[in-house]
């Protein structure tokens, strides 16, 4: 297989398997959010533990392990996307995957917005009318729902952050995994010994099949990112920011279609102007893109066309 094509099923693969999450999530039902997301924590540290013996690939983590500078951004790191995956588990076990949905619609607005704030990267018009289209919009819904969509805007905001220090981190997918799984361990581990010693977990005690399934929330952590990791190094950006809207898509399809959430005409139209703020921030990521690749051809050809 070709690697753009190998690429582009990479990361088609990951998104689909991050936009079905809700039916999964739903059914680790009795097992409360903070249990679950205590497990996919375990988990996560031994699946991926068992992925780097598989690729020998320990002595990359050493080397991590003795840069106290990454390792403290790490930490940072650990507890942003454990924000993230708690709310998120939360929203789902609380019926509020179309609000989960709204908060990675609106992700990619709110790295903009960090980009101005924290990087003091200077905007180009059309992102500023695609910030300021996303705020009309969070608007809409918090009238819609009397309150702040506080869910969308911690998935979003934390997602946002996480993305932010990894990038400045540049770690590999599994060893960044492993140690952030790492950090969160100990804390996750004692929640689970809290709930033993009151006789309230639900691991090997509902049955055998909702205990896998506990177990697998690591494995189903670890696959996509490894896959959106692979896609990431053989798709161009544009590509793959066009494909990270199918993930809230089908977030937004189960929790109306499957889980029967309400859809009120003014939810719907707030999402709709969302739906406009990320065409015009796709139109304009995908202009610059080319922008910027012909620049790149044309300088080469200037180059020796003043050498000849």
């Amino acid at each position: 297989m070709e690697p753009l094509r190998r690429g582009y099923l990479s990361a088609l693969s990951a998104n689909i398997m991050w936009g079905v999450f809700p039916l999964y999530f739903r059914a680790l039902r009795p097992a409360g959010a903070v249990e679950v997301l205590a497990h996919r924590i375990v988990w996560s540290l031994i699946s991926v533990a068992v992925l780097l013996t598989v690729l020998a690939r320990w002595k990359t983590l050493k080397a991590l392990v003795k840069d106290g500078k990454r390792l403290a951004g790490i930490a940072a790191a650990a507890v942003f996307i454990a924000v993230n995956w708690g709310v998120y588990i939360f929203a789902v076990d609380t019926d509020h995957v179309v609000e989960a949905s709204l908060g990675y619609f609106i992700n990619p607005l709110f790295v903009i917005l960090l980009g101005v704030l924290v990087l003091r990267e200077r905007l180009r018009r059309l992102q500023w009318v695609a910030l300021g289209v996303g705020l009309v919009a969070v608007v809409v819904l918090s009238v819609d729902n009397g309150r702040l969509p506080w869910i969308a805007l911690t998935l979003a905001g934390s997602f946002g952050t996480y993305s932010l220090i990894k990038k400045r981190l540049g770690l590999p997918a599994g060893e960044g995994l492993f140690l952030e799984s790492a950090v969160l361990t100990l804390p996750a581990l004692a929640f689970l010994a809290w709930l033993a010693s009151r006789h309230q977990e639900t691991f090997g005690t509902v049955s055998a099949w909702h205990t896998i399934m506990l177990a697998g929330s690591g494995l189903l952590t670890a696959v996509p990112l490894l896959l959106f990791a692979e896609a990431a190094n053989r798709v161009p950006l544009s590509g793959l920011g066009i494909l990270q809207y199918l993930t809230p898509t089908l977030q937004l399809l189960l929790g109306v279609l499957v889980f029967h959430e309400p859809m009120p005409p003014v939810r719907l139209a707030g999402f709709a102007i969302v739906w406009c703020a990320l065409a015009i921030f796709t139109a304009d990521a995908i202009r610059h893109s080319h922008k910027r690749r012909a620049a790149a051809v044309k300088e080469p050809a200037t180059a020796v066309r003043e050498a000849v």
